[in-house]
């Protein structure tokens, strides 16, 4: 990720508060403008959320190289951001989840809508999430050519934070299924020595693959999830369990994109 603009959705809950911080954080490792979007409920409401943004900008210590300016827009979480990160180029959103009042007011099935709202990736974060330097992201994939969309953009974050990638995937007991993860393998090997990423590929064991990734998290101390959202319209089955990485016990950023929206870009 180079020169870029990293939205925070921001309404002044600790939640909100959290994403600006991750946001900092990245801004330690890329030249990037940070931009406060705060979505009021009607222009009246907006004038004044404008003035406190602009009063918190001013407060905050920005990491060198990164600039932080404040937006305000009527609108709903659910409906505009998505275009409003388009109108503004935005390269990634950086939002939380999990809080219980305000804008940020859903959790991971709800945060899934606004996902798909968006053509940009998405970095969801939680009220406890530790902002720390990542050594190992973990990247789950499928036999799907959906969840490959995210290979790119999680490498480029392992770029950024210099970080490993941690590439993982259900072992195949059906010779047919297994040959095909294979080629999606080779495909996501070869994808990452090209962008010269340091990336290793573990097969885990069938049977219910979050709990897998949960526990090679565990053990392999890693510090973030990266996935590519199947939309609903095409697996709904895919719902639970993007809505549970979401909301990791570990409570870790989870890197999220809707393959949807993405499908010319990757792949």
């Amino acid at each position: 990720m180079s020169k870029n603009l990293y939205i925070v959705p921001y309404d002044f809950t600790p939640v909100s508060e959290k994403a600006l911080h991750y946001a900092l954080f990245l801004g330690k490792h890329v030249h990037t403008e940070i931009q406060l979007l705060h979505l009021a409920k009607d222009k009246e409401t907006g004038l004044i959320m404008k003035r406190k943004l602009d009063k918190l900008r001013a407060e905050i210590q920005v990491p060198e190289g990164v600039e932080l300016s404040a937006l305000t827009k009527v609108g709903t979480i659910f409906s505009d951001i998505g275009r409003i990160a388009k109108e503004e180029h935005a390269q990634l959103i950086i939002m939380g989840t999990h809080g219980k009042r305000g804008m940020q007011s859903f959790t991971g099935s709800h945060a899934l809508k606004v996902i798909v709202s968006a053509d940009c990736p998405f970095l969801v974060v939680q009220k406890n999430t530790v902002v720390e330097e990542i050594d190992t992201i973990a990247v789950p994939i499928d036999l799907t050519k959906e969840s490959l969309q995210i290979i790119n953009v999680a490498g480029d974050m392992a770029h950024m934070l210099d970080a490993k990638v941690h590439v993982l995937a259900e072992k195949q007991s059906d010779e047919i299924l297994n040959q095909r993860l294979q080629n999606r393998l080779s495909i996501v090997k070869g994808q990452y020595e090209d962008r010269n990423n340091s990336a290793e590929v573990y097969l885990l064991q069938k049977r219910n693959f979050y709990t897998r990734i949960i526990d090679h998290v565990d053990s392999k101390n890693c510090g973030m999830i990266a996935i590519s959202y199947h939309t609903e319209a095409l697996f709904p089955q895919f719902d639970n369990f993007a809505s549970n990485l979401m909301m990791n016990k570990q409570e870790l950023p989870l890197l999220i994109l809707n393959s949807k929206q993405a499908s010319s870009l990757y792949f």
